[in-house]
């Protein structure tokens, strides 16, 4: 990400120069509507940095506009509103018409820091219902909303693709979940929302004009490179299995579990998008399931590498009527596996501070895992303290062997890795500053972020904005913060989460 240059443009509200090309397709694509506004919207976070992303002045944060604005009960100037037809398979079964039942596009701004020209949509995420709400209100509560704000610029800061959050947006006006709660907005951001299920909608209704429409819509704006192939729409679908693939890898060497891992929910540009039931693993195990309506366990942490492969080959049917044959559907996804091996051989070799390949490498690794599920280690924190153990001085394990129950068997597993860190004459501080750079100290914790609702549901932001804030520097030590990068309470273990936000 470049950094943002004193002299662009710093707009107000009503300055923001709205269009929105999603509204350029047929109407078929959409509904166009206003938000539905809330009484009494107060600000509950906002991410200066996000607004530095479209040139917004930070100033603008605190005005009432902006909340106004952000809560849907004012459009600004340019934004065309609407909400997007889509379908999907959820839980591995089809579910027909799906669609924006609760977010509302204001339309799209040009990125003002970004690593190459382009533009953000900005949506707003429980603004009230549409035509596509089926059962639903159209309305978000305050905790989901808070988790997606903070879970977005958490992985924004880890490195990890992801949509953003520029605000959430509070209001007193209950809803009716499992008990009444209080609604709230989140304002999120992404160059698109166009998701696997856009083009599964087309297909599985047969209408392979408007699925060829949305295609090169999608090739033509974010992949225009792929119009010089042989065959765009192979090339288009072997680009996002290869996406999708390392942004898979990038969850798992992080330890991040999305939840809810549906076509609907799957990004057309392999980013992060639509966080509900997420969690980070914490007492490490492969059959962790961080969604508590997960009951067969389909989103399980070890299941994401497949499911993302799964999901692949969704969008791949989809789009069989443009690509021509089922053979050159399937070469295009075959990518997903070298991808996704590769890119997870390389972040783990990262987190170990290893820098070469070795024959050994795999089997260090694998009981390395075999180690952490056995004892249920915390994963962040093993990484983090693993950087400080030192080749000649085994007293340097002591942080990181705290975290075991089992402790000659991390002995026996310890002697291998400084065997194979000898192998390549690592150093230990270079190591060590290496390692820190990819293992983050800090990440959002379900605990952390429970506190952080509990107090805004009192009307107390702070712990929002403050988690917002230590969340943004992941991998620095910030001792003033050190509690942060504790292990979690007790209590933390009793918490659930699910898909009803």
């Amino acid at each position: 990400m470049t950094s943002p240059d004193p002299q662009q443009t710093q707009y107000r509200i009503d300055t923001l120069p709205f269009e929105n090309s999603f509204a350029s397709l047929p109407p078929a694509f959409y509904t166009r509507l206003m938000p539905t506004p809330v009484p009494a919207p107060y600000l509950v976070g906002a991410s200066e940095s996000v607004a530095a992303m479209i040139g917004l002045d930070s100033a603008e944060l605190g005005r009432p506009e902006f909340t106004d604005t952000f809560a849907g009960n004012r459009v600004p100037k340019g934004a065309l509103p609407l909400a997007a037809v889509y379908s999907g398979h959820q839980f591995g079964v089809w579910a027909g018409q799906l669609g924006d039942g609760r977010a509302i596009l204001l339309g799209d701004v040009p990125a003002a820091i970004s690593d190459k020209p382009g533009r953000m949509e900005l949506q707003l995420k429980g603004s009230g219902l549409t035509p596509y709400s089926r059962m639903g209100d159209g309305r978000a509560v305050l905790r989901s909303s808070i988790r997606e704000f903070l879970c977005s610029e958490a992985m924004a800061a880890l490195g990890i693709p992801t949509s953003r959050a520029l605000c959430v947006t509070g209001s007193d006006m209950l809803v009716m979940r499992e008990t009444p709660e209080t609604s709230a907005v989140v304002t999120r951001l992404a160059p698109t929302f166009v998701r696997f299920g856009s083009f599964e909608h087309w297909y599985y209704n047969e209408k392979h004009d408007e699925l060829k429409l949305l295609a090169d819509y999608v090739i033509d704006r974010f992949y225009p490179e792929l119009r010089e192939a042989d065959n765009p729409y192979r090339a288009f679908l072997s680009e996002v299995t290869r996406r999708t693939a390392r942004l898979m890898a990038q969850w798992q060497a992080v330890g991040f579990m999305h939840g809810v891992m549906n076509t609907d929910n799957m990004s057309i540009l392999g980013i992060t998008i639509d966080y509900g039931p997420y969690g980070f693993m914490e007492a490490f195990d492969a059959n962790h399931i961080c969604n508590h309506t997960d009951r067969q366990g389909r989103y399980s942490y070890q299941m994401q590498p497949g499911i993302g492969q799964w999901n692949c080959y969704a969008l791949g049917q989809a789009l069989l009527p443009l690509i021509g044959e089922v053979e050159t559907t399937q070469a295009a996804l075959e990518v997903y596996k070298g991808e996704y091996q590769q890119e997870m051989d390389r972040l783990l070799h990262a987190k170990l501070g290893l820098t070469t390949l070795q024959s050994q490498d795999k089997a260090l690794i694998d009981e390395m895992f075999a180690l952490m599920q056995a004892n249920h280690i915390d994963f962040t924190l093993f990484f983090r303290r693993l950087g400080g153990l030192k080749l000649d001085d085994p007293g340097s394990d002591e942080p990181v062997r705290d975290l075991i129950i089992d402790r000659p068997a991390f002995d026996a597993w310890a002697a291998k890795y400084r065997e194979r860190l000898r192998a390549e004459n690592s150093v230990d501080a270079q190591r060590q500053a290496a390692m820190n750079a990819v293992n983050p100290k800090y990440v959002l914790r379900n605990y952390q972020a429970q506190i952080a609702i509990e107090k805004a549901q009192s009307k107390d932001f702070s712990e929002v904005q403050r988690l917002l804030k230590i969340l943004e520097k992941p991998f620095d030590e910030q001792p003033e913060n050190e509690k942060y990068a504790e292990l979690p309470p007790d209590w933390a273990k009793e918490l659930e989460v699910s898909c009803s936000s």
